[in-house]
């Protein structure tokens, strides 16, 4: 079992500009992408290499857009863990979307 890749909390997710979870979670373990609420509930998943990110025009630099099942998430990233805080001054999006590149350049080597 591989480690995770990415993990988010504290994360906005909105569909259809209705707000799922103020304080959801984003998860990428084993090339494989989840939206969870704040209980651990999972809102959407899928393979990473089915999942489109990107960011939204006009958007702050802490959010991103995710694609999952043909479903179009507004992901808002904010910085809350000390390793991000530590890390340079990149935003939790531009975390979010090198994490989905690197998992599908590490599922496409499989």
């Amino acid at each position: 079992m591989a480690e995770t890749e990415f993990n988010a909390r504290g994360v906005r997710i909105e569909r259809f500009l209705r707000s799922v979870t103020r304080a959801g979670q984003v998860l990428i373990k084993d090339g494989r992408l989840e939206l969870l609420t704040s209980n651990g509930r999972e809102i959407d998943s899928a393979p990473v290499q089915s999942v489109r990110a990107g960011r939204p025009w006009f958007a702050d630099d802490d959010q991103a857009s995710a694609t999952v099942n043909g479903t179009r998430y507004r992901l808002t990233l904010a910085q809350q863990d000390a390793a991000a805080q530590s890390a340079a001054a990149e935003s939790g999006a531009s975390r979010f979307l090198d994490a989905i590149r690197s998992a599908r350049g590490r599922t496409g080597k499989d």
